[in-house]
């Protein structure tokens, strides 16, 4: 049997919206509106942001967050180990975070990936030039 801690991580859901005014850019709160669209529960999400958060401003720090500080983490948010590691083997499956090295770094995989499906939809599917995206 698998624990959750070490649960298959390599990719995740994320809702689309197609009418402009769900753009994330259009929203006062893109961030969260970026992780309502990856947690099905609005408390999930804000828990998401705020570990996203703590990574982030720990790695400014040069800090980095450890895996060995899992405890630390899941008492700060509140949440049990199992959802602990559910938020967080999302955010690793959606490429907003890494883990490496025994320690938690925000990612750019999700957003190539992003420019990556874009990119193939504009010119493989819709059969446009790439220079015209």
């Amino acid at each position: 049997m698998t624990s959750i801690k070490n649960a298959s991580r390599t990719a995740t859901t994320i809702k689309i919206r197609s009418k402009s005014e769900h753009s994330i850019t259009r929203s006062r709160d893109p961030y969260q509106e970026l992780m309502l669209r990856l947690f099905q529960q609005e408390a999930t999400a804000s828990r998401g942001r705020r570990f996203l958060s703590m990574v982030e401003e720990r790695q400014k720090a040069g800090r980095p967050l450890r895996v060995e500080e899992w405890k630390q983490v899941m008492d700060d948010l509140g949440v049990s180990r199992s959802a602990f590691y559910a938020m967080r083997n999302k955010l690793l499956g959606a490429g907003l975070i890494s883990n490496r090295g025994g320690v938690y770094k925000l990612s750019g995989m999700f957003s190539r990936d992003l420019v990556d499906m874009a990119r193939w939809w504009w010119a493989a599917v819709l059969d446009n030039d790439l220079d015209s995206l």
